[in-house]
């Protein structure tokens, strides 16, 4: 225990600490001291406050890496340097496409596309609905002096009304419903795909990358039983389908900082790393001196000297330049007339 202390990162503690305190205070007044929270909830409510902490405490540890730190740096001083409206259309351009819309699946296969898609929408709604009803933030309540119309809080704000029974609350009451069947069809197609491709199955883990697909699938199934047995089934196996569900949910949240999952929230960074390379290719590429070809922007050149110093490497030549100011190729050839000058040198060219 006092070993697993020492090995906590300091910075990150701090960090991830001081979110979490933000966050339990935004429960406080989104709830209204509480009126508003659902006691029902309170299992969900630690899991999402323990995988707050988690993300927050990874995410931190993961920006103390200098290539990490170093992109995301250079990200906000690019997008702040001179061209702020033109960035700001593209990060939301990004987000659109690649984030909302996922497209960059879709050069791999677009059955693949679909399905990935279904999982991201599924469960980004999904979040979107069960985080602020867990915090108290969004309530519903029948609207004074009468029994079919209910009102939406938000913050305890009412936000709108709308009747019982007609489109808008069959889609707000049964908004986790669609999100399921989402996720189901997109986890069964991976699913099926990682138990028949030889290639995944010679590479994959149970860990890595079928418990994720199985943990959605319980998810998303006992979610959409606990519908089916109150409004079809009259209750029955409600109690084992709730408990089945909240412990698969927690287990879930859990893990989020700690598996695959965690790349649902790296994968906003993406998008400054396309501004990055933009900004690069905009304000000049590096021209390889042994090949005299451009090979990479002289912007990831620079920095890549700061951050392999910073991590212990000098790649510094005598006469000033670097052996980075090479690309690949022509680290490459000069390697092979060294080990070809090697040989003659020593008058033996084999053995």
């Amino acid at each position: 225990m006092i070993r697993f202390f020492k090995d906590l990162n300091g910075k990150a503690v701090i960090v991830s600490t001081g979110v979490t305190l933000i966050l339990l205070f935004f429960i406080f007044l989104g709830s209204r001291d509480l009126q508003n929270f659902d006691a029902a909830l309170i299992t969900y409510f630690f899991g999402t406050i323990f995988a707050v902490f988690g993300i927050t405490y990874r995410y931190a540890v993961w920006l103390q890496r200098p290539p990490t730190w170093m992109y995301f740096k250079r990200g906000f001083q690019l997008f702040f340097k001179g061209r702020v409206l033109y960035y700001f259309f593209q990060v939301i351009k990004k987000s659109v496409v690649n984030i909302g819309l996922q497209k960059f699946i879709y050069p791999r296969s677009k059955y693949r596309w679909l399905a990935h898609f279904f999982i991201a929408f599924g469960c980004t709604m999904a979040f979107a609905i069960t985080i602020p009803l867990t915090f108290g933030w969004i309530h519903f309540t029948l609207a004074p002096d009468t029994i079919e119309i209910y009102e939406a809080h938000f913050f305890g704000f009412k936000v709108f009304e709308f009747p019982l029974g007609g489109m808008v609350a069959l889609l707000t009451f049964h908004a986790l419903n669609w999100s399921s069947y989402l996720v189901i069809f997109g986890s069964l197609y991976f699913l099926r795909r990682r138990l028949t491709h030889p290639g995944l199955i010679a590479t994959q883990t149970f860990e890595r990358d079928l418990l994720p697909l199985i943990l959605l699938i319980i998810i998303s199934v006992t979610g959409l039983g606990l519908t089916y047995s109150y409004q079809f089934m009259e209750g029955l196996a409600f109690d084992f389908l709730a408990v089945t569900h909240a412990i698969s949910v927690i287990i879930f949240l859990i893990w989020i900082p700690f598996g695959k999952f965690f790349h649902i929230i790296q994968r906003p960074a993406q998008i400054g790393a396309h501004i990055y390379r933009e900004e690069g290719e905009r304000l000049g590429m590096a021209i390889c001196p042994h090949t005299g070809n451009e090979f990479d922007t002289q912007l990831h050149v620079n920095d890549l000297k700061i951050v392999t110093k910073e991590l212990g490497f000098n790649f510094d030549k005598p006469d000033g330049t670097s052996h980075l100011d090479l690309s690949p190729e022509g680290k490459r050839s000069l390697l092979a007339k060294a080990h070809l000058q090697a040989r003659l040198d020593s008058g033996k060219m084999f053995g």
